[in-house]
């Protein structure tokens, strides 16, 4: 065990893992990432009131998988009173966020594809399940317990009360729900240019990372974080207008403004 895993923490060394491991993030969740040190694994550990969560995510990593969707594997699991450690393989590459926007502008098409063939997973055989309405619910608990960060929310929200901001879209949720069910897909959930690994020399996708919020949902919560999340690369609004009416075209499906609105304000209220 490395000496950079630190004596006390929940780390891999409380699970027995072998190999030298290297900390990487402390999630809001609580949750410890760690690289292995020859970049082949990484290690998320969390304390035993999180394990739930840490096992949901490994089924969700397993099945996706399964699918054909580019990912990582799941390398072994450990649970026991100290918590639970995940051990997955490491999908070798660079996450989109750490690209210029040329290189961006370069991947963009096969991030569409890769977006496009995640969301044509058939959705019946997806057993996870992120509906609006329970999205909605976290996102009711979250504000209920002041624990919205307010850096999460676009610049011209910050100062508004986060009641007051799932108040503005409460009134929106029969018809979104109406929507989405008429197109759920199977959603990464999280889909950010930092959870999208590229080959740095193809740029191509070499995998979606960071599954834990994966499940049925409708597609405009995915593409409303991507465009919204891109938008940090582009170098002005131009730009991103061409950005995002390529990725559509790509896509293959024209892009309903007013619901990438919705899901794009309703999702900084569900972190906390």
């Amino acid at each position: 065990m490395s000496d950079h895993c630190e004596p006390g923490s929940v780390s891999p060394v409380l699970f027995g893992v072998g190999g030298d491991w290297l900390p990487v993030t402390a999630g809001e969740s609580g949750a410890s990432v760690f690289r292995a040190v020859d970049a082949t694994r990484y290690a998320k550990c969390v304390p035993a009131s999180d394990t739930a969560g840490l096992e949901a995510e490994r089924d969700r990593i397993a099945w996706l998988g399964g699918q054909g969707v580019p990912g990582p594997r799941v390398l072994d699991w450990y649970a026991g009173d100290a918590g639970a450690c995940l051990v997955t393989a490491a999908v070798s590459g660079v996450p989109a966020d750490q690209v210029g926007a040329e290189d961006l502008r370069a991947s963009w098409g096969h991030i569409a594809d890769a977006v496009r063939r995640l969301h044509e997973v058939p959705v019946a055989s997806c057993p996870f399940r992120r509906g609006l309405d329970s999205v909605v619910d976290v996102a009711r608990d979250v504000v209920a317990r002041g624990a919205v960060n307010p850096e999460f929310l676009p610049v011209e929200q910050q100062l508004v009360p986060p009641a007051e901001l799932l108040a503005r879209l409460t009134g929106e949720i029969p018809r979104r729900r109406d929507q989405e069910a008429a197109g759920t897909v199977v959603c990464h959930g999280d889909l950010c240019l930092p959870n999208i690994v590229l080959d740095p020399e193809t740029l191509e996708v070499s995998g979606f990372i960071d599954l834990g919020r994966l499940g049925a949902a409708d597609r405009h919560a995915d593409l409303a974080l991507l465009l919204a999340n891109a938008r940090e690369t582009w170098v002005d609004e131009e730009r991103a207008r061409v950005a995002d009416a390529a990725f559509a075209e790509r896509y293959g499906m024209p892009l309903d403004q007013e619901r990438l609105r919705f899901y794009l304000h309703l999702d900084p209220l569900t972190w906390g």
